[in-house]
């Protein structure tokens, strides 16, 4: 599974980042192209504690949690039209040129800490690895970045 924290897959989603306009249009989902740039940052600013949850999961959320947890970072792509958790839902309009600058900083500062030993928990799925968090922010992206067709 590729890996935001290695060089060439994180240089693959700068490029295809690069490769969505305004015009961009989604092959399923409601999500318009600055909507899902958005979208796209919220896990990010989660593993990079820049984002607070909505408080403790409930007992429901964390055990179905821990069964979807693994496909957070193996090699089997997500279906389409998963449920979005309600919190990381975006249904008002967005500026594309905004938006694009921002997740392409996220990205970047996410890339930047590919040394880093000790991640937080997230505060659904507990415990990753720096290589599970570098798979799961790489899969994120690579599944909102083919809904989009780059």
């Amino acid at each position: 599974m590729k890996s935001l924290f290695n060089t060439e897959a994180y240089e693959e989603v700068i490029t295809r980042i690069h490769q969505l306009s305004e015009s961009s249009e989604r092959q399923w989902g409601k999500m318009e192209v600055a909507q899902m740039l958005h979208h796209c940052q919220f896990p990010l600013k989660i593993s990079l504690k820049r984002h607070k949850t909505g408080g403790n999961p409930n007992f429901l959320l964390k055990i179905m949690g821990k069964f979807f947890k693994k496909s957070l970072y193996n090699d089997k792509p997500w279906s389409h039209g998963l449920p979005t958790a309600k919190g990381l839902k975006v249904t008002e309009e967005k500026s594309f040129t905004e938006e694009k600058d921002a997740l392409l900083d996220l990205v970047s500062d996410f890339h930047q800490k590919k040394d880093k030993k000790k991640w937080d928990p997230h505060p659904v799925f507990g415990s990753f690895t720096p290589e599970q968090w570098g798979q799961m922010q790489y899969k994120h992206l690579d599944h909102h970045l083919r809904q989009f067709g780059v």
